[in-house]
């Protein structure tokens, strides 16, 4: 049977954390400053065709804490997934990477996230949710080379 008799199929094959990357230059100094940090967190997908029916989506944040002019952290985690996706229309394949995959890695990315900031010793940063499909209309309208990138302060 060929595949377009088939039903449409998508399947989370696995999450994993991809990379993670933590620096705290101005550590310990930096725990002695009585001011409290201002907070930037930028985002950035991608997907990237693996094989025939399989996809890697890739969501990535990079937040950085800065104490006056000083970088107290900066913290960049990618977190993954892979995806068996099947008998998906073509128009409505590059939403489903760029919106449906993102949903379903993000929450392991936010866990991570915190995890890992408090594990170096400063209070947890608890990402917000993020609507991938807005996030997913402004990278179709960028011109930009993907992926995509947006700062939130």
């Amino acid at each position: 049977m060929s595949d377009e008799n088939l039903q449409p199929t998508f399947q989370i094959q696995r999450v994993y954390l991809k990379g993670l990357s933590l620096e705290q230059p101005n550590s310990p100094a930096i725990f002695l400053e009585p001011a409290s940090p201002t907070i930037e967190v930028a985002v950035s997908t991608v997907a990237e065709k693996q094989d025939e029916h399989i996809f890697e989506s890739t969501v990535t944040i990079t937040v950085t804490a800065k104490i006056k002019d000083k970088v107290a952290f900066l913290v960049e985690a990618k977190q993954a997934g892979i995806f068996e996706v099947r008998n998906i229309p073509p128009e409505q394949l590059d939403a489903l990477l760029g919106i449906g995959c993102p949903n379903i890695v993000y929450p392991y990315l936010r866990a991570n996230m915190a995890d890992i900031i408090t594990r170096a010793g400063f209070p947890p940063v608890h990402l917000s949710e993020i609507n991938f499909e807005v996030f997913y209309r402004q990278q179709q309208k960028s011109t930009a080379a993907q992926p995509q990138e947006t700062m939130f302060a």
